[in-house]
């Protein structure tokens, strides 16, 4: 299980095992349903229960399951050009992995490999934010995360970070969303010139980073990708939440009108319904590694498998056809218009945001210094457990609320959630002695 310690969650008469599930709710072993919150993890994007991604695997399957080594298959052409269909800009060269964590490994190895053959071999340095999570493999644990890494040091060589543009709390002190975004776009330049440009091979980040403060100011990426192109550094937008629909557009970068060298993407690529991610890169990169002996050196057995590739295609499909990503923008503004509701009521929370279904509320000791609650209060396992009182399955780590539910959310299910969240909040506020009065 993911972060979870296992002799605690025996304790605790766990773990939860669940058996079913539908739309955003799923069933346990017991017959008991609850509404999954967060999708999986922001990641069971078409809901639970679509009989026709199973079928259209099954389908696959029994047509063909793997391929005969250096050969294509059908199933994986079509889904690599729809990738390029939807994505914006000259976005359409793709290499299919096994998710997340490994497109954003990938995208690292073909920045590397392009500088490397336009010349420059020197640009191996990748700037990151602290704040955003990239993943969990060799490299990317050291791009972004900023939990505690120290069974796995030493670090990797040449990660360089750069402050988070999160207007709530901004790193340099901006007091506007503009303000913060220029600061910390300024200081991505700061970092190339520091480090030296002919060394820094990419940029990489969340456009409307999940746990890092949401959308940033509109000056940030538009400036960013102007100090990369100044630099010749590319840029890779980190999309694996965020894409397929989960802010209200198919892609984050859409809301920001910039395009980057790389994108990366899992999760709702597939829904989660099997292992599937990809990285996909501007012709203008991926002609770097056209002609003789010049190949991208990378081998993944399951990469390219027709198998996901139809599943992944049946879910792009679905997203389509059924207007889940236009449902996402209006069930998120509602969604946001009600917790902004509840911001009224308890005084805990200290900011709301939202783009789409990609919502988060902030909780503060205090509002007016921003003040975060202490550690040893436990405020995110005793949250947790007042959810699950109301039948919410929801995680919530130290200092915030984060919420990623299936976009096939209704009206009635957002109520049903904000109602959980009410009832929960307002416990945890009486057993702190917090009341409006106390702000």
């Amino acid at each position: 299980m993911h972060n979870r310690d296992w002799v605690q969650t025996g304790e605790e008469g766990g773990p939860a095992i669940f058996v079913e599930g539908n739309g955003i709710r799923v069933t346990d072993s017991e017959g008991k349903t609850w509404i999954d919150v967060n999708g999986g993890y922001a990641a069971v994007n078409v809901g639970y229960g679509r009989t026709e991604i199973a079928e259209a695997t099954l389908k696959q399957m029994n047509r063909l399951v793997y391929f005969p080594q250096g050969t294509a298959t059908e199933p994986t052409i079509r889904f690599v050009e729809k990738l390029a269909q939807i994505t914006p800009g000259s976005l359409e060269r793709t290499w299919p992995v096994t998710g997340g964590s490994e497109a954003n490994e990938t995208a690292l190895k073909i920045v590397r490999a392009y500088h490397r053959r336009r010349g420059e071999p020197g640009r191996y340095k990748i700037i990151s934010r602290r704040g955003d999570n990239h993943g969990s493999l060799g490299t990317t644990l050291w791009v972004g995360y900023t939990g505690d890494r120290s069974d796995y040091e030493p670090a990797y060589p040449g990660m360089i970070y750069a402050p988070m543009p999160n207007p709530y709390h901004c790193e340099l002190g901006g007091e506007t969303a503009s303000d913060c975004a220029i600061r910390c776009a300024q200081a991505i330049e700061d970092l190339i010139q520091f480090h030296g440009p002919k060394t820094v091979a990419a940029v990489i980040g969340e456009p409307i980073s999940y746990h890092g403060g949401g959308k940033p100011g509109e000056e940030y990426w538009a400036t960013v990708r102007q100090i990369c192109d100044r630099y010749g550094v590319l840029m890779i937008a980190d999309e694996i939440v965020s894409g397929f629909g989960r802010t209200g557009k198919m892609f984050a970068m859409e809301h920001l009108g910039v395009v980057p060298d790389i994108m990366t993407m899992g999760k709702g690529i597939i829904s989660s319904y099997l292992p599937l991610g990809a990285t996909i890169a501007t012709k203008e990169v991926a002609d770097a590694f056209a002609g003789e002996e010049n190949v991208f050196a990378q081998t993944l057995t399951f990469g390219g498998h027709p198998v996901t590739a139809a599943a992944g295609l049946k879910n792009i499909e679905i997203l389509e056809t059924e207007g889940l990503v236009d449902n996402s923008a209006r069930m998120g503004a509602y969604f946001l218009e009600q917790l902004n509701g509840l911001k009224e009521d308890h005084p805990m929370i200290g900011h709301v945001r939202g783009t789409g279904l990609l919502l988060s509320i902030e909780l503060v000791r205090d509002r007016k210094t921003r003040e975060r609650f202490a550690p040893e209060l436990r405020l995110g396992e005793r949250l947790s457990e007042k959810f699950r009182l109301q039948g919410l399955l929801l995680r919530v780590p130290l200092h915030a609320i984060n919420l990623g539910p299936p976009l096939c959310i209704t009206a009635g299910e957002v109520d049903e959630i904000v109602a959980g969240l009410d009832s929960g909040l307002g416990e945890i506020e009486r057993e702190l002695s917090i009341s409006a009065h106390s702000h």
